[in-house]
Formats: structure tokens, sequence, C-alpha cells
């Protein structure tokens, strides 16, 4: 039997649940019995079946002597389901292939021991980069206690995120634009500054046909945030956080009556501390944070250490001007050596537009490794 066959069809389940499952992880999984397909089923959403009794369902009887393909180590305790486990064992599964392994304390190895246990044949590691790299954000979650931060930004073949006069619209094709909202449904939060609001007035939503909004959080130090902006009067709709550093008590009174939830927040120097505001979010459930504000929350977010991906676009463009951003504000390093350094470049044409995603080399903060 081709145990790396079926992994890649459950590796395809598996996706279908991406933007959904939060703070879940992606899982897909395939029932085989003499070599036909005999159920097939992912993780659809949070709260919903597990993939493996969604595949067990679809199989019914003929699940019992089959072997199940599943993404990922079948949990072991009582959640919002019973544990999947239980129903393999019911269900009569002879053999269970395993792609990744669950670093969640409450199964890491459990599943595995307990399938065993009960005399169930149990094959591990099937292709696991591929199942490793599908949950990336849930094992960073899980394993760090703070969400998985991706920070994107649009730029000229020059660098540039603008030009001299401020004027940013457009600088990548529609086919970027559309990649963009993709992300946005693929992750649990969108954070931009202050300054993206004041500016552009934004909504930050997906316009994706059949995504999902992300929850919104503005990084406002000094809740300067206008009642009249378009995320303000659409907070009811859509959850919504304010990060400040300052106790301004009626004015957070004001914001809550719209529908805000204002996070207190400050560092020592009177600005957003993105750590603790890391680490408030994670306590919220929020596992990932795309992160596409402007040159200044870019810059502290790479001193904060706080970014583990990076997505770059680059329109085939030239604006020029010394007064021109970039995509990176603040002081910059002093030295080539300073530099934050990236890896695994995975590249994509996009119309016109080329779409590189970095992870981070290291954890190391801007400028200080």
């Amino acid at each position: 039997m081709n145990h790396e066959h079926y992994m890649s069809d459950a590796l395809t389940l598996a996706r279908r649940g991406r933007g959904r499952t939060s703070p879940n992880p992606m899982v897909g999984a395939v029932i085989v019995r003499n070599g036909e397909v005999v159920g097939e089923g992912w993780h659809e959403r949070c709260g919903g079946n597990h993939a493996e009794r969604n595949a067990l369902a679809a199989a019914g009887d003929k699940a019992a002597g089959a072997t199940l393909y599943v993404t990922l180590e079948p949990c072991c305790h009582y959640g919002k389901t019973p544990p999947c486990t239980e129903a393999i064992l019911e269900a009569g599964i002879r053999t269970v292939v395993i792609g990744a392994r669950d670093p969640n304390p409450l199964v890491d190895g459990g599943g595995i021991r307990i399938l065993r246990e009960h005399g169930v044949d149990v094959v591990q590691d099937v292709l696991r980069d591929a199942c490793d790299e599908l949950n990336e954000v849930f094992f960073h979650y899980i394993t760090q206690k703070t969400p998985y931060v991706v920070l994107k930004y649009a730029m000229t073949a020059d660098g540039k995120t603008a030009t001299r006069t401020g004027a940013s619209k457009w600088i990548t094709g529609e086919a970027s634009r559309e990649h963009v909202h993709m992300s946005r449904s693929a992750y649990s939060a969108i954070m931009v500054g202050i300054g993206t609001v004041l500016d552009d007035d934004p909504l930050l939503t997906c316009r994706t046909p059949g995504g999902r909004n992300p929850i919104r959080v503005i990084c406002d130090s000094r809740l300067k945030i206008p009642r009249d902006a378009k995320i303000v009067q659409t907070a009811g709709e859509i959850p919504t956080y304010i990060a400040a550093a300052t106790e301004d008590r009626a004015r957070q009174e004001e914001l809550e009556a719209l529908g805000c939830h204002v996070i207190y927040a400050p560092d020592s120097e009177g600005r957003v501390d993105l750590t603790a505001l890391m680490a408030t979010l994670h306590g919220k459930g929020i596992d990932s944070v795309y992160l596409e504000g402007g040159g200044t929350l870019a810059a502290s977010a790479l001193t904060a250490g706080i970014v583990k991906r990076v997505h770059v676009y680059i329109a085939p463009k030239l604006f020029g001007g010394v007064d021109a951003p970039s995509p990176i504000g603040g002081s910059g390093v002093a030295l080539p050596s300073e530099a934050q350094l990236l890896k695994k470049p995975r590249i994509e044409m996009l119309g016109d537009d080329l779409f590189i995603d970095y992870e981070m080399r290291c954890a190391c903060v801007y400028g200080n490794h």
C-alpha cells in the first residue's frame, strides 16, 4: 500500500479547513480498505468533528479492519469533542498511518500510545515535513504560547511603498491584491498601526468569495482612532481590538460603547508593548496575526522579535525619490552584520508581480543579535 499517496490525499483534504479551524489545527483523514478509499474527512471548523470522526462516519461499517491515514496524531483527550482514539478503536481500524506528531501537551504521543496499547498498528512520520508545514501556525501557538506573526508588505522594484507624496494605490496588480485577501481569510487576525487607519480609513476585511473576515487589531498608543472610522463603525459586526498605551477611561468607554475592545499594553516608552500584546491575543485564542501596518509598525514588530514569516509583493515599477517611504521604518541597523536574516524563499508570479514568502532565519530581534 502506497502510504505517501494516501497521506498526500489527506493533506489535500486538510487544506480545505484553512481559515476555519483556528485555533485548532488543520487535519485530513482517509480510510482505505483492500486498496479502496472507503471514507474521507477533514476538520471543517473549530468546535466541529475532527477529521478522523468525519472520515469514520463516511466509511461506516467498512472502517473495520481498514487503514486510517491522518495528517496529525489523533487526539486522546476530551475537549469540545470526545477523543478520536476512542472512535478509532470502536470502529475497528487495524492500522493508523500518521503524518505529524501533535505537540499539544494534552496529546504529545498519548494518542499513539493508546492505539498501540489496544493492538492497533501505528506507522509514523509519513510525509512528516509536509504535515508539519501544514500546521506551523498551530504548532507555534501551542508550544510558544503566542500568535504566529506574518509581516506583509507590497513595494516597487526599487523598494518603495508609496511615492514621495504618499500615494500608494495601487502598487501591485489585481492578482496580488486577491492573494492578500486570501491570506486575510487564512489568518486569525489582521494588525495595522493607527497611521494606516488615519491615512487610508480601511475596513481590513476579506473580499474573497467564501472567505472569512479576520479579527482586527489596531495599535493605537494614544487612542486617536476617530469614532467615524470604518473600523470603529463596523466593530459590532467584526471583532475589533484597539491596543493602547494610555489609560484614557472616557475614550476607552466611548470606543467600547461602539463595539471595540480596548487592550491596555504599555511599554516603558509609552507605546504599545507588542510582546505583551501578543501574549494577550494568545489568551483570547488568536493563533496568528497578519501584520499589514506601515513601516513604523513593521520596524517595531521586528525589534520586538515577534515576526516569524515575511510576505513580500514586488511590482515591476520604479518610484524613485529619497523621500519615498520603504517597507521598514525606524532607525534601521548600523551595519550589514546586524541585519535580520531571512531563509527558504518561496517565489511565485502573480500576474506581473513577484511574490516571495520568507521564513525568519532566527528569533533574534532587529539589529540585536
